[in-house]
């Protein structure tokens, strides 16, 4: 398992972001993300999955969990839960929500997710069974509903790889005090340009 770890500018750390990037390239390309989160002294974990990057092996759903996990295991021995965000994006969503359902944190940030993965397969091939027929399934749905931390979700209007409507069949599990924040013109890639966005996290990263 590959893992980079981006520090603070200084010696000031509030805590750590677990990091769970997309299914398109590897960490070199998602670390342009990673100042929105340094500037407010958080460290920020990474990992390649199975055939990413310098991440070598097979790519299962089971390993992806156990990744995930043995991420937050590491992070358990510098930091206390409470300064522990767990940050999913894409195909990193059902990945983080799956952590977050089983081990304590100081909140679960969603990026762009999914209701299942399989059922964003089902969105491009709607003739297929694709619930059968994809062996990664990933069902966010169920992990949500146990997580107890706040989790907060940001999704684009304009998002054609994930579409809000499939992102939105979330909200029936999420707690009445969770938030759902839908970025006008937004897609997949480019949340983080719009000024929406931004606020947002830094004032859940100033808490």
């Amino acid at each position: 398992m590959n893992i980079i770890q981006f520090l603070v500018p200084d010696s000031v750390k509030k805590g750590v972001v677990l990091y769970f990037h997309g299914n398109k390239k590897n960490i070199s390309w998602y670390s342009k993300y990673v100042p929105q989160f340094t500037k407010h002294h958080y460290e920020v974990w990474m990992i390649d999955y199975p055939g990413f990057g310098k991440s070598t092996g097979h790519l299962s759903e089971d390993i992806l969990y156990a990744y995930a996990l043995q991420l937050y295991k590491l992070a358990r021995k510098q930091y206390e839960p409470g300064q522990i965000i767990i940050y999913g994006k894409s195909m990193g969503s059902g990945i983080a929500a799956n952590l977050a359902s089983k081990q304590p944190c100081k909140s679960l940030i969603l990026e762009t997710p999914y209701y299942s993965f399989s059922s964003v397969a089902s969105h491009f091939f709607p003739i297929y069974p694709m619930e059968q027929m994809t062996k990664i399934k990933i069902p966010a749905y169920q992990f949500i509903r146990n997580v107890r931390a706040p989790i907060t979700i940001f999704h684009g209007t304009d998002d054609c790889i994930i579409p809000l409507s499939n992102a939105r069949r979330l909200e029936s599990y999420v707690k009445p005090t969770d938030k759902f924040v839908i970025i006008e013109k937004g897609s997949h890639n480019d949340l983080a340009s719009f000024q929406k966005f931004i606020e947002k996290l830094d004032s859940l990263l100033e808490d």
